[in-house]
Order: structure tokens, then sequence, then C-alpha cells
């Protein structure tokens, strides 16, 4: 990087954090300090929900699936948009009139106090090693950018985001996003042009897409109804729907960004943002991989993009056979060009019948490189059995560090930092307050009206909740790609939890017991399940949600009815 990088780098990405920290530092008062302020309107709301989403795992990972899978990812978020709607019906009308600070409260009132602490535990265990996960995606990013070693860039983005969260809470979470928002917004855009400029003068955007497309890079909707593929538009559209739907609705992390605003009307204009923005900037961002797809088609591409594993291999004992992979890949490569020219002369004459061979030899040849790449990353298993080989993370990072002029390499690099910050101040705040609503004043309930103490509390429990998610980050490897991880993660805890609150609801006739043993049994199950089966985790969202439902039905027909039904919002 160079000294301007750097000064772009360094000046978004402390400017922003000293900022929210420097406004917010006077930030006393409970309600303000876990909520944020009552004045925030939708789209500052919009903003912070988007961002509290978009972590650095998303610039990071997303456009490495484009690259390597296409743009198949964005069937993820189908069920979004309907998720958020019925978000703005259900769940934040009665959050807000029972002014509750976290969902799980919502549980207690609705049903006893072990069900408010099994859905309260079930976040903090999910979330809090998600907050890991979050953490580790931009140390990846300034370990390799700048070589330093990769344990000390968690500890210092980790301190970093630490220190403003604890000073200012809700209210520093909320203000900073919105700027780092900005910067994201700014980096992607300017990233998507610069590419457009890297490519073939003779190519432009239509025919990056018709070559993305020929090579399968640009299928985006599947409607097979096989549940073992990851993606489909079945799977997202409703398995998407209830894991967006838990979420949005139930995940503290984003239930905090909404339910303190300045209006009903203002948090639903907010969620409604979202649901208008996001499958859009999805697309767009692995649009965007999809692209540096097509550049690599006609410049020099790594036979391994994570390069620091790879030049670390290929200077070892083995070193012979790395070197052979690279010049048959770099020959492939050049065979490929051949390819790609033939197929596009077809195109531009007419020739129908000559454009299909030719594609058809240019997707065969496209095999050919592919294999070379699954070749290279048996060696480095042979060399290692413990080497990284998912290396999809590292293509854009990649594309960005070599081929992107001074000033924007420091930008981009701001861009993942900002959504990381973001993300993971949100994460801590939602862990701190539901630790100190659900946990500490539910067992220190003569700690209720001193609001100082409170507040000290609420900002310890962000310092220790922010060093476990460094612990966590130090200590545990990530063999998936990161944004399946934190989704695989999420999906696994997101239906049961939902379905706790969908039988809060509508089930009006279940009591806590039934319903808690209800959630219980579901978990489980679905552990279970996911060690035996073989299908998309996004199935889990609804297996959860609809085994503890039918599990809490089940049980309370057995179970003598509760006395007091409690409170139905």
């Amino acid at each position: 990087m160079t000294p301007l990088d750097w000064i772009v780098l360094l000046g978004t990405m402390v400017g922003i954090a000293a900022y929210g920290a420097w406004r917010t530092r006077h930030t006393d008062h409970l309600d303000t300090y876990l909520k944020g302020s009552k004045t925030t309107g939708w789209f500052t709301i919009g903003l912070s929900v988007a961002a509290t989403q978009a972590s650095a795992i998303t610039f990071l990972s997303i456009p490495g699936q484009g690259f390597e899978s296409g743009i198949g990812f964005v069937q993820n978020y189908f069920g979004l948009p309907l998720a958020l709607i019925i978000v703005c019906a259900v769940f934040l009308p009665i959050y807000r009139r029972l002014g509750v600070y976290t969902a799980y409260e919502y549980l207690g009132r609705r049903f006893d106090a072990k069900t408010r602490l099994l859905g309260a535990g079930l976040f903090l265990l999910q979330r809090g090693l998600a907050a890991g996960v979050t953490i580790y995606a931009p140390a990846i990013i300034l370990s390799t950018v700048l070589g330093w070693r990769l344990d000390f860039t968690i500890i210092g983005t980790g301190v970093l985001v630490i220190l403003y969260t604890v000073t200012g809470g809700s209210a520093a979470v909320s203000l900073t996003q919105k700027w780092q928002m900005g910067v994201i917004f700014a980096g992607m855009i300017t990233a998507f042009f610069v590419l457009l400029t890297k490519l073939p003068a003779d190519l432009g955007f239509d025919g990056a897409a018709h070559l993305a497309g020929a090579l399968g890079k640009l299928e985006a909707v599947d409607y097979s109804l096989d549940p073992a593929k990851r993606y489909t538009f079945w799977s997202g559209l409703l398995g998407g729907l209830f894991l967006s739907l838990s979420y949005f609705g139930t995940d503290q992390s984003q239930v905090q960004r909404y339910i303190g605003g300045a209006s009903l009307r203002e948090g639903r204009m907010g969620l409604v943002f979202n649901a208008l923005l996001k499958i859009p900037m999805q697309f767009f961002i692995l649009l965007l991989g999809a692209l540096v797809f097509v550049f690599y088609q006609f410049q020099p591409a790594p036979v391994f993009h994570n390069r620091a594993e790879w030049s670390h291999h290929a200077a070892g004992p083995n070193g012979a056979v790395f070197r052979a992979l690279e010049e048959k890949h770099a020959a492939l490569h050049v065979a490929k060009q051949e390819k790609i020219a033939a197929w596009q002369a077809a195109r531009r004459s007419g020739d129908e019948a000559g454009e299909q061979s030719a594609r058809a030899a240019l997707v065969e040849a496209n095999r050919a490189t592919d294999a070379v790449r699954a070749e290279a990353k048996q060696a480095l298993l042979a060399a290692d059995p413990r080497a990284k080989v998912k290396d999809s993370d590292y293509v854009f990072l990649g594309f960005i560090v070599t081929q992107l002029p001074s000033g924007v390499v420091g930008l981009l690099i701001a861009v993942m930092i900002a959504a990381a910050l973001g993300s993971k101040a949100s994460e801590l705040n939602a862990l701190a307050t539901t630790s100190t609503i659900d946990l500490w004043r539910h067992f220190r309930p003569l700690a209720a009206h001193d609001e100082a103490r409170n507040v000290r509390v609420a900002k310890w429990f962000t310092a220790a909740w922010g060093l476990f998610a460094i612990g966590f980050a130090l200590f545990a490897g990530f063999a998936e790609n990161l944004i399946e991880a934190i989704n695989i993660l999420g999906s696994i805890f997101y239906g049961v939890v939902l379905g706790l609150f969908l039988v809060a609801f509508f089930l009006r006739r279940v009591g806590g017991t039934a319903v808690f043993w209800g959630a219980v049994a579901a978990q489980l199950l679905v552990f279970v399940l996911y060690g035996t089966l073989t299908i998309s985790y996004l199935w889990y969202n609804l297996i959860g949600c609809a085994a503890c439902v039918l599990f809490a039905a089940v049980l309370q027909l057995i179970l003598p009815k509760p006395t007091n039904p409690g409170l139905h919002g």
C-alpha cells in the first residue's frame, strides 16, 4: 500500500470511530445507551439495519461467491422482503407498545422466566460465536495486505470497535454506521467503474456479461426441487424467509436497531428501506465478483488466490510440484483466451451454429483450468493437511491490492473495515443489552432502579463480549467460505428462536412449560439432523421453527393448561 492508501484507510477508520466516541461520550442514561436517541429517523434506522447485516464478510466473501459459483447466491435473499413486511406488521408494533429493551423481555411477559432465559441464551450463544467470525474477516484483510500476524490484527481491530462501542453504546453504533455505510457505497461503486475500465476496450459491459453468462456465472435462479442443492429458488424463498424473519424479528442485534427510533412509522420505513435495498445490493456485489472472473479471463490469473498460503508451500521441498501446476495453469489460460476469441468472433458474425460450437469449446477450456485449480488445492493438502484450501475469500482482495490504483486500494480496504466495525459494534451492543437486561437484572432485580449502575454493567458486558469474540477468532478455524459460515451458524439456531416467538404471537393457549421443552427438543433435533442429513442449511430454519411450534402444541395437549396465559401484545 502507498502512503496515499494509508492516509485514506487510517483517516476513514480512525476518524469515524473517534467521531462516534466523541459525539456520544456523555451517553449515561440506560434508555439512550441501550436503545439510542429517541429522535432517530427512518433513514438512519435503515442504514443501521443494513450496516448490521452487511459485515466485512459481505464484501469479502460475496464477490468470491460470484467469482467461483456465479450469482446464484442471490437466491439466499428471496425471502427477505416478505420477512421484513411481517416484522413491520407483527413484531415491531408489539415491541414498541410494550417498551421492551430486548425481544426476549417479551417472551418473559408472554410465557415465563425460563422461556425468556432460553431465548436470550440461544441468542447469546449463536451471536457470541458469530461475533468471532465477524472479527476474523477484517483480520484476514489486514494480515494479507500488510503482512502482519493474523493474531495481532484480530486483537487490533477488536480493540478499536470495543473502545467506541463501550463509550457511546447504541447511540455511537447508529451514528458511526451512517458514515460507515457512506464509505461502503462510495467504495463499491468506485470498484465497479474501475473494474470496467480494466476490461478490454472492445469488450464493454455487454460483452463481459455475455462472457460471464457463457461460462455459467449469471445463472441467478434455479427452480430445482433437490433439497441437497445449497441455493435454489425454493430454499431461498422458504428457508430464506424463515432465516430473515428470525434474524430481523428476534435477533437482538437487529431488533435494537429499530425499536428505539422516533416513532413506529420511522421504524417501519427503515425496515421497508432494507426490503427494497437488500436484493439489489447483494446482486450488485455478486455481479462485481462475476466481472472479476471475466477480468481474469484476459489477465494472468493465479492458480490459487490465497497467495500467502501458496507462496509459503511453493518455497518448500515440494516447490517443483507447485511450479509445474503454475506453468500448466498459465498454458491453459492462454489456450482459453484463444477459445474466447473464437467464441466472440462467431458471436459477432451471427453464426449461431458456430457460436454454440465455440461456446462448448470455451466451457471445456474453463473446466480444464478449474481442474488445475483443484489439483493445486490437493497439492496444498498433500504438503500440509491443515492448509486452508478455500481461496474464494481472497479473490476480490487480491484484485484490489494488485490491480487498483493508489488511493482506491485504501478506500476499498476501508470499505471492508468499515463494514466490519459497523456489524461488530451492533453485535457487541446487542450482546451487552441482552446480558444486562435478561441476565443481570433478572438475577439482580433490586438493581433495576439503579440506572447509573446498569449503564456501568452494560459497558462491562460490552467489553467482555468483545474480548470473547477476539478469543474465539484467535483460536477457531473457519473452513467454510465466511459468508456461508455465518449463515450456517445462524440457521442452526434461528429457526428454534423464531418458533418461540410464533408460538407467543399465534398459539395463545400454549404456556411457558410446553414451549420451553418444545424448543429444547426442536434444537436437539436440528443438531442431530445437521450432523446426519446432506441438505441446504437454509432448510434448517424451516425445520427448527416448525418443530418448535409442533412440539409445543403437542406438549400443551398433555400438560395442564396454563393458569395465566400471559401477554399477547
